[in-house]
């Protein structure tokens, strides 16, 4: 699946004064854009029509509208407003062009439009060639035209651009096994061991390892840093590949004794717990990952959540939360055949 590059949130309105007494008021841009955050595509909208009708940053709220479709799964208007944000600009490109230009690569791709998708990239690269986020991602978009050739080489210039980058290499790998190019993808991690096998941490050597397969090595490097958040992950992983939720559960649990703000080792502690038939201690899990703020992660949390209750055959509270859950993702296929699944309880 392709992603957005996650880029910094520009806001040019800031605070407006009010004409009664002078105090300070916050601009409907900023209530939109935090509206957008919560979630709360609707309530965005509003607020950027009124923002729009009080004359602020027409440019930056055309951006949040786009936003806001887009997380309401509404993609050709998410296209329609990203690309009058682009237009709306003053003929000099600069660091906003660049975050337009990536959340509309997304639109495009997720409207169907992968020949656009790819030329937004084109278009970053010609201004940057540099840019190695975006021969990623134009590499998946080619991915997904059956152009393998042509990814290779965005991935191959993405590499050369940052040889020790790790986390792209990983990313490189998933994209390709998910397309059905898993030896090639595996052809990435070799490398990345075999170029840098003096200097790689042990925390990256464990990681590849777990990604390919070798998971007694992964472990060997990864037990002695399971304290350190990444490592505790990977280590569980590792152990859950093994088949042993068990030895998982508490590595994941011992790591939240310490520190309550990772919601992934939460919803791995879940899914571990899951596997072991112990629904009540899941749900507990993804409920306190959910309770962090911002963590990334919502909506895997929440259809998590649905399967526990699922499980736990309290089928009602499910069926509720999944009819909130298709209001926020509607476009997701396989919670609308579980809720019809659960309206038949």
């Amino acid at each position: 699946m392709i992603k957005a590059k996650c880029t910094a949130v520009v806001l040019f309105a800031g605070l407006c004064l009010c004409a009664c007494g002078g105090e300070p008021r916050v601009s409907s841009l900023k209530q939109g854009m935090d509206a957008v955050r919560a979630l709360e595509y609707e309530e965005a909208l509003v607020h950027f029509g009124s923002g729009l009708d009080a004359g602020e940053d027409e440019r930056q709220i055309y951006r949040g509208m786009g936003l806001a479709y887009m997380g309401m799964t509404r993609y050709e208007e998410a296209v329609s407003y990203l690309e009058a944000a682009l237009h709306a600009g003053r003929g000099r490109v600069d660091e906003l062009d660049f975050d337009i230009n990536y959340y509309l690569a997304t639109a495009y791709y997720r409207n169907g439009q992968t020949q656009e998708a790819a030329d937004a990239y084109s278009a970053i690269l010609a201004m940057r060639p540099r840019e190695k986020d975006a021969f990623y991602l134009r590499g998946c978009v080619k991915l997904s035209q059956d152009d393998f050739e042509g990814a290779q080489a965005d991935f191959n210039a993405a590499v050369a651009l940052d040889s020790k980058n790790y986390d792209q290499m990983i990313r490189i790998y998933m994209a390709l096994e998910e397309y059905g190019y898993k030896d090639a993808g595996l052809a990435y991690l070799q490398n990345a061991l075999a170029e840098n096998e003096k200097s790689i941490s042990d925390y990256d050597m464990g990681r590849i390892c777990y990604y390919m397969g070798d998971y007694e090595n992964a472990r060997s490097h990864l037990a002695n840093l399971k304290t350190d958040y990444g490592a505790a992950l990977y280590l569980g992983r590792t152990y859950e590949a093994l088949g042993d939720y068990n030895y998982a559960s508490s590595i994941y649990a011992a790591y939240t004794e310490n520190d309550q703000s990772k919601a992934e080792i939460y919803n791995q502690l879940g899914l571990c717990r899951m596997k072991m038939g112990e629904y009540e201690p899941a749900l507990t899990a993804f409920q306190a990952a959910m309770n962090i703020e911002d963590n990334g992660m919502m909506q895997t949390l929440k259809f998590n959540e649905i399967v526990a209750y699922e499980y736990m055959r309290d089928y009602k509270t499910a069926a509720a939360l999944m009819n909130s859950y298709l209001k926020s993702y509607p476009d997701d296929a396989a919670a609308k055949r579980e809720y019809e699944f659960l309206q038949t309880r």
